[in-house]
């Protein structure tokens, strides 16, 4: 793999493993419920946020899962990979400030199909903030990129 060309499907096998970090700004939160619409206020009011269960503004889910992307894309199995599914369950809050390390895990090789099944995980601290389970469809050496 290189910087402009992710792993072919030839090139992966179960277990092979990549992490993306990313730290969530205040500013990622605001152009996120900017570009999505979401403007919840337990994402962008302090003061509301306060009076929730977690008492402050958290990230949204979305945006932190959205870390997820960036490993699939960029690391494993890199660029050229086209996102299928991704399932995601939410455990955990992720606050302004918070570094998420998205790290993406070969659980399956579909060769035939060029599709591979990843486990995904979010966490902050080493605490699981989400998990999920995604399919991607690769390139091949056997056929145009």
């Amino acid at each position: 793999m290189n910087e402009l060309q992710g792993y072919d499907i030839e090139d992966l096998h179960v277990g092979m493993t990549a992490t993306f970090a990313k730290t969530i700004t205040e500013a990622d939160i605001v152009l996120f419920a900017g570009v999505s619409g979401d403007n919840n206020a337990v994402h962008i009011n302090e003061e509301f946020a306060q009076k929730t269960m977690f008492k402050g503004r958290i990230a949204h889910g979305m945006l932190s899962a959205s870390v997820i992307s960036a490993a699939i894309a960029g690391k494993l199995p890199g660029p050229g990979t086209i996102y299928l599914s991704q399932s995601l369950k939410f455990k955990g809050p992720v606050r302004p400030g918070n570094t998420v390390h998205a790290t993406v895990t070969v659980k399956e090789i579909i060769a035939e199909k060029r599709r591979v099944v990843l486990t995904t995980e979010c966490s902050v601290d080493d605490v699981v903030v989400i998990e999920g389970e995604a399919l991607v469809m690769t390139t091949s050496r056997k056929t145009s990129k």
